[in-house]
């Protein structure tokens, strides 16, 4: 039965009847005329008795016109569920409101800090662990990585970032080259740019850059891979039939991330060695002057080096990432904050082990 609203004015007292099912539909349609007559009563009515129905929306509605009344009186209604959701929503609305967590001091904020980062890499050292041992499993059933996979992650993350690495490599050249042809110009030194140039390219910056693309497009790509199979519970299902999503999942990632990370500092390398030719040939230098300057420059062991660091990067690259999908969580922003995560985690942690690198490879004379 659709609810309805019959008033009557008796004297200084206002009559609401209400009968029918108040629903939330019938609520929003009689709001406007029931609180018109509370506001205007000097002692209000409410009568219930003919109600069939009610639910949250019709219950707040009761209470705001007791309250608009400057005196209320009730009929009904009779005991029974409409007094329960009556009763409940009246209680429901007195209850005060959480009061919100006391500041803790600076000092404790500062250990919680501290807790809450220790606590995140004592979850990253286990990731590592589970890899390691998913790994070691792989090397014993070899049959269980999935080489599809590998392909395809080395194609997305290396023939596709091939153009973006060699325009960047370039660029990176040419900019060394011509920044640095500015001091050594006043020492009339400028034979010597290809030794900056080759030994900074091939220790630090070639793969240091060819890092950065792959935590940009490689790392948040698989944050958020992962991080939707996450969100649509596919993880869960994987565990739940027996599957190892790090065996599954992250090892293919992690592989494919190792293997192209070298090749990706090596294209960084020679595109920027060619930037700084081109450099220098608008300066007046001929080709085989800088090929004589980089072959007394750098050696075998300054390349090996960058190829080592950039394989390392790349482990460091595809465990930030995975591991960011992996422990994403299920809200509407969940794909976005882990896509975000693991680029910053990937970025600090390759300049992290580029620091570490810096100081192992001094002590070694390297």
């Amino acid at each position: 039965m659709e609810a309805s609203l019959v008033t009557a004015v008796e004297g200084p007292a206002t009559r609401l009847a209400f009968t029918g099912g108040l629903d939330a539909a019938a609520t929003a349609r009689l709001w406007p005329e029931a609180t018109r007559q509370a506001q205007d009563a000097g002692v209000l009515t409410l009568d219930l008795t003919g109600l069939t129905g009610l639910d949250t929306a019709g219950a707040v509605l009761l209470l705001r016109l007791e309250r608009l009344a400057r005196e209320t009186r009730w009929h009904g209604p009779p005991p029974g569920p409409l007094q329960a959701v009556l009763d409940r929503t009246r209680q429901a609305l007195a209850a005060p409101p959480a009061a919100a967590a006391p500041s803790l001091p600076a000092l404790a904020q500062l250990g919680q800090a501290t807790v809450r980062r220790g606590q995140d890499l004592l979850s990253q050292i286990g990731f590592l662990g589970e890899a390691v041992v998913a790994g070691l499993g792989t090397i014993r059933r070899p049959w269980r990585l999935r080489l599809a996979e590998v392909l395809r992650h080395l194609d997305e993350a290396g023939l596709r970032a091939f153009g973006l690495t060699l325009l960047l490599g370039v660029l990176i050249g040419v900019i060394l080259a011509f920044q640095s042809s500015i001091p050594m110009r006043r020492f009339g030194a400028q034979s010597f740019i290809p030794n900056l140039v080759g030994i900074s390219l091939l220790r630090e910056l070639g793969p240091l850059m060819a890092a950065v693309i792959l935590a940009g497009r490689t790392g948040s790509a698989f944050a958020a891979e992962l991080g939707t199979m996450t969100v649509n519970e596919e993880i869960d299902a994987l565990r739940i039939m027996g599957i190892d999503p790090v065996a599954w999942l992250v090892l293919p990632r992690l592989l494919a991330a190792i293997l192209v990370m070298p090749i990706l500092a090596l294209l960084m390398d020679l595109a920027g060695l060619i930037g700084m030719g081109l450099v220098m040939g608008s300066l007046g230098f001929p080709p085989v002057g800088v090929v004589n300057q980089l072959r007394s420059a750098i050696g075998l062991k300054d390349l090996m080096g960058g190829l080592f660091k950039a394989a390392v990067f790349g482990l460091s690259i595809g465990l930030v990432g995975c591991r960011a999908g992996l422990s994403a969580g299920r809200g509407p922003r969940a794909v976005g904050d882990a896509a975000t995560a693991a680029v910053v985690g990937g970025i600090v942690s390759i300049v992290v082990l580029d620091g570490i690198f810096s100081i192992l490879f001094f002590r070694l004379g390297w």
